[in-house]
C-alpha cells in the first residue's frame, strides 16, 4: 500500500492456487451439515440455527436497504453484511473476488476491513450485552434447583458431548483428500448444471462441491456405504482457510478502500445496532429469556460479528463471572462450527443473484 501510493512500485500477485483452495474450504464446509447431528442436539441447537439464519439474513437486508442512502451498488454493500458479520475472514476472501468479477471494485477490501471490524466488535460487546441482560432481567435470582443450568434439555443426546476426541490419522489424510476431491469433482458438474437451470442465478463455482460434500457426509451418517473421515477434513478445512486467507490478504487493495470509508463507517455501525436489538429482542426471548439464553446471546454476538472462537471467548468471559453453561457451550459451538457456514454462504449466493 506505502510503496503504491508513494509511486515507488505496485505489486501484483499470481493467486493461481487461490480458487482451489477456496473451493477445498467450501467442501469441507459442506461435510460439516450433518442432519444426524443436528437431530442429537435437539430443539434447542434447531432453534438457534434459525435464529443464526435469521440474522444472516437481517444482515444482508440491512445493507442492501442502506446501499440506497450511502450512495453504492448493494453487491458492494452486502460486503458488510452476513459475508465479514457472521462468515469472518474466511467467507469474506471466498466470497469477495466473485463479486469483483463482477465489476465492484473495492469490494474484497471493503470485506476484509468489514471482518475485522465485527471481530472487534463482536469481542467487545458480548460479554456486555449479556451482563446487562442477566442484571435487568435478575437471571442469577431466578435460577433454581429444577432449571439449573448445568442441566440439558430432555431431547438433547448427551452422548455428542461425550464422544472421545477422536485421533488424528496418517491413513485417513489421503482418504479425507480423496473425499474432498471427488466431491469437488462430481460437484463441478453440479454447478454446471445449476448454471445451465437458473442461468439468471450467478451462482460460484463452490455451490455445487458443497452440496455433494453435505450429500456424501449425510450418506455416510446414515449408512455402511462409506464412512467419512470428518476429523482429518476438519483438518483440511483450516489448513486450506489459511492457505487462500493468506493469499487473498496478500493481494488486498487497501487504497481501494479510501474513497469508501464514510459509506462503509455508516453500513457498519447500522449493523452493530442491528444485531444489539436482534440479540435483546430475539435470540434472548426465543432462547428461552434465562441465564442460559444471557450466555448464548452472548456467543451470537461473538459469531454474528466474527468468529465461533470469538463466541466462545465471550461466554467464558460471562460464566467466569457468574457460573457455567453447559446448555450454551453445546448450542452455540454445534451451530456455529457446523451449519452456519453453509446456510450463510447459501443466503449470500442468493442475495448476490437477485442484486447482481
Amino acid at each position: 500500500f506505502i510503496l503504491r501510493q508513494s509511486n515507488i512500485i505496485t505489486i501484483k500477485f499470481d493467486t493461481t492456487l487461490q480458487t482451489f483452495f477456496m473451493v477445498i474450504f467450501f467442501t469441507s464446509v459442506g461435510f460439516n451439515a450433518s442432519l444426524k447431528v443436528l437431530k442429537k442436539g435437539g430443539k434447542k441447537v434447531f432453534i438457534f440455527l434459525l435464529l443464526a439464519i435469521g440474522l444472516c439474513f437481517a444482515q444482508n437486508l440491512v445493507a442492501v436497504l442502506l446501499s440506497g442512502f450511502v450512495g453504492i451498488n448493494p453487491l458492494l454493500a452486502l460486503m458488510t453484511g452476513s459475508t465479514p458479520m457472521t462468515g469472518g475472514h474466511g467467507t469474506s476472501a471466498a466470497i469477495a473476488p466473485s463479486i469483483e468479477a463482477l465489476g465492484i471494485k473495492g469490494a474484497e477490501a471493503v470485506a476484509i476491513a468489514s471482518a475485522t471490524f465485527g471481530l472487534i466488535a463482536g469481542s467487545m460487546l458480548g460479554g456486555p450485552i449479556a451482563n446487562n441482560l442477566i442484571i435487568k432481567h435478575k437471571l442469577m435470582e431466578k435460577q433454581t434447583s429444577k432449571h439449573e443450568s448445568n442441566n440439558y434439555d430432555d431431547d438433547i443426546d448427551e452422548n455428542v458431548l461425550n464422544k472421545p476426541e477422536p485421533v488424528l490419522d496418517a491413513e485417513k489424510f489421503s482418504m479425507a483428500f480423496f473425499f474432498i476431491l471427488i466431491a469437488m469433482g462430481i460437484g463441478s458438474y453440479l454447478s454446471i448444471i445449476i448454471t445451465k437451470l437458473l442461468p439468471a442465478m450467478n451462482f460460484p463455482i463452490y455451490i455445487g462441491p458443497m452440496i455433494i460434500a453435505a450429500i456424501m457426509r449425510n450418506i455416510s451418517d446414515n449408512s455402511k456405504l462409506f464412512t467419512a473421515p470428518i476429523r482429518e477434513i476438519s483438518v483440511m478445512e483450516e489448513v486450506s482457510l489459511n492457505l487462500f486467507l493468506a493469499m487473498a490478504l496478500m493481494s488486498l487493495k487497501l487504497w481501494e478502500l479510501i474513497n469508501l470509508a464514510v459509506p462503509m463507517l455508516i453500513l457498519l455501525i447500522a449493523q452493530i445496532i442491528l444485531i444489539y436489538l436482534y440479540l435483546n429482542f430475539i435470540t434472548f426471548r426465543a432462547m428461552g429469556s434465562d441465564y442460559d439464553a444471557a450466555v448464548i446471546v452472548s456467543g451470537h454476538c461473538g459469531f454474528g460479528l466474527g468468529a465461533t472462537p470469538n463466541g466462545i471467548s465471550n461466554m467464558k468471559s460471562v460464566c467466569e463471572k457468574y457460573k457455567y453453561s453447559r446448555l450454551a457451550f453445546f448450542v452455540v459451538p454445534v451451530v456455529g462450527a457446523l451449519f452456519i457456514d453453509f446456510a450463510n454462504v447459501s443466503l449470500i449466493t442468493l442475495f448476490i443473484s437477485f442484486f447482481k
